[in-house]
């Protein structure tokens, strides 16, 4: 593990206008290079709020947040370029094809000719989907397109990457091809910030994972470790439940 984190976040607050509860509420936590950190919650816990404040998406109530030894407010143009975020709805232009989206996208980072080309090509291949590079996304099923929207986010090698459910809604042939590119990615040291209700697919693909629920982080450490320290707990939805226990999140 790297003596410094690559995303630390101290006393993380954002409360929205007309609303009486801090969505995040004082979150403090490090994440370190290589890791596969998930953060796990029910809904409305504060999951992509907070993962959208770390994107520069909007901006934190109070708290301070570094990336990459950058702090947040002050360089969010750099800390842009070195991160990819794949987002819980689908950010494809439906009426293009594939590879028309991701051209347009690595061109967004700054990619062009043949190092966009051969990017393309690359993970198309590496994602089962060359045979439909030229088709519309209208015309993909859903787990073609999250797969695109993986594509799209990673063609500009990024150093952290971030994945609000990726895998939400698929079936489990693309699930499970998404999962292993992004344990190769990481492999390769992209560090991997996550979230997803899919607890097993969490237990299994997170080296590190903390519990968030109203705003407040829980717990906090490795899948093996939380299970081991809660009683009578088999598996990480056991720990889910024993913390958040079994009220609706509507």
């Amino acid at each position: 593990m790297s003596q410094l984190p690559i995303v630390e976040i101290e006393n993380l607050t954002k409360i929205f206008k007309d609303s009486d509860n801090p969505a995040v509420n004082g979150v403090s936590f490090k994440i370190y290079k290589d890791d596969v950190f998930g953060l796990l919650g029910p809904n409305g816990a504060g999951k992509t709020t907070t993962i959208s404040i770390l994107c520069g998406l909007y901006p934190a109530t109070s708290g301070k947040i570094t990336i990459d030894g950058m702090p947040l407010n002050d360089k969010i143009n750099s800390i842009k370029q070195i991160i990819g975020v794949v987002p819980q709805d689908i950010a494809l232009y439906p009426t293009l094809t594939a590879r028309e989206n991701l051209e347009f996208y690595g061109a967004m980072y700054g990619l062009s000719g043949k190092n966009l080309k051969d990017a393309i090509n690359n993970w198309l291949e590496k994602l089962g989907l060359t045979k439909a590079a030229n088709k519309k996304i209208e015309t993909f099923s859903g787990g073609m397109k999250r797969r695109v929207n993986l594509i799209a986010s990673i063609l500009h090698q990024p150093k952290i990457l971030f994945l609000d459910e990726p895998t939400v809604g698929v079936d489990v042939q693309s699930r499970t091809v998404i999962i292993d590119q992004l344990k190769e990615l990481n492999k390769q040291g992209t560090t991997i910030i996550y979230t997803s209700h899919h607890l097993e697919e969490a237990e299994n693909f997170c080296t590190d994972i903390a519990i968030i629920d109203y705003g407040k982080i829980l717990i906090q450490g490795s899948p093996k470790n939380l299970i081991a320290q809660n009683t009578n707990a088999k598996n990480l939805e056991d720990v889910f439940l024993n913390l958040t226990k079994r009220n609706l999140r509507d």
